[in-house]
């Protein structure tokens, strides 16, 4: 049975929509099946080469579409798109009958073998063209990179931080409330991040935990913290701890700032705390269920004593923040960059 004789005949009686492609073969509906790559008698008139079934197959279902728009779902699909001449010449087949091709009989089993066509290989280019390339890529400078595009001067970082706890903190609701397959029994820190013991919502007893770095190389640190939440100033480490005149380092800081989204939203005013602290060795199961975000310092350390596998789980469940100088190298980002965190640009 030749293909294109039962696919001229599905299209006759406007069942082409039954035709469906099953792995390496078409069905015919129930009736036939044919591999795929079968050739035709329908040929290319350039090459000489035929057309697979398939190329004729989705022809006929997609020759509606703009030729252009043929071309691209036929690659999308992985098949050899028809070129504008064989389809005219293949859809008075289809209406037509089989005088409208050029190879008669129309049987796949007269038709010659023929190898998958090579794909075309790039000329090289010449040195002039190398030369001229490399001109114009000199004078090409980069307008906006993905830091600079996350530098949003003038926002209320704590906004920003509330909002993604906020989204964060949904999605652990709906993940929790949804009906487990299987059943095990996780660890101690597992089971608090999943079922804490306090709400974890604003305003009704929860304070959130942020963590930051205890290395002193990092631009946020326990010292100068809270003006960069508060106020949205950045005041370097060595300057805190010089107005503080030797009264030694505080083992937690207290943020508070007020909601001001909540109030236009009608859910209530007052401020909301933060507990910020940096040493994460020192918590426990229950506040581990706290930790809402984290300041990163770019160093795979920074997360050994962590109750998580990886950073991949922790900025999962934990909202991540790594500030840099607005001037810094994009180098110096470049482990961060490939996190789940928020770049944070500052000036000074």
């Amino acid at each position: 049975m030749d293909p294109l004789a039962v696919l001229r005949d599905y299209a006759a009686r406007g069942d082409l929509d039954k035709i469906i492609f099953s792995g390496d073969e078409v069905l015919f509906g129930s009736e036939y099946t044919f591999p795929a790559n079968a050739p035709t008698a329908f040929t290319n008139k350039q090459s000489g080469r035929p057309y697979p079934l398939s190329a004729a197959v989705f022809l006929a279902q997609h020759n509606d579409l703009k030729h252009t728009d043929f071309i691209q779902a036929a690659r999308l699909r992985r098949i050899p798109p028809v070129s504008l001449p064989d389809r005219k010449t293949f859809l008075d087949f289809l209406r037509h009958g089989q005088n409208s091709l050029p190879t008669d009989p129309l049987l796949p089993s007269a038709l010659p073998s023929f190898a998958p066509e090579p794909q075309p290989q790039l000329p090289e280019e010449p040195e002039g063209d190398k030369a001229s390339g490399a001109y114009i890529r000199s004078l090409e400078r980069t307008l906006k990179d993905r830091n600079a595009l996350l530098d949003a001067r003038g926002r209320d970082f704590l906004a920003v931080l509330q909002n993604a706890v906020r989204r964060e903190e949904e999605r652990r609701r709906n993940k929790d409330s949804a009906p487990s397959s299987a059943r095990h029994e996780p660890s101690a820190a597992a089971v608090a991040m999943a079922k804490p013991k306090v709400e974890r919502s604003f305003g009704e007893g929860f304070v959130p935990i942020i963590l930051v770095p205890s290395a002193s190389q990092t631009l946020i640190t326990i010292y100068n913290v809270r003006e960069f939440l508060e106020d949205g100033v950045f005041m370097p480490s060595d300057e805190r701890m010089r107005a503080m005149k030797g009264s030694g380092k505080p083992e937690c800081v207290m943020v508070q700032k007020k909601l001001i989204r909540a109030e236009r939203a009608g859910a209530g005013g007052g401020a909301t705390t933060f507990e910020v602290r940096d040493k994460p060795a020192s918590l426990k199961a229950d506040d581990w269920a706290r930790v809402v975000a984290v300041f990163v310092l770019g160093k795979e350390w920074q997360f050994k004593d962590w109750p998580f596998k990886d950073h991949v789980e922790i900025f999962n469940k934990v909202i991540g923040f790594y500030v840099r100088f607005e001037d810094d190298s994009v180098e110096a980002a470049k482990v961060v960059k490939q996190w789940n965190v928020k770049i944070i640009s500052v000036s000074v």
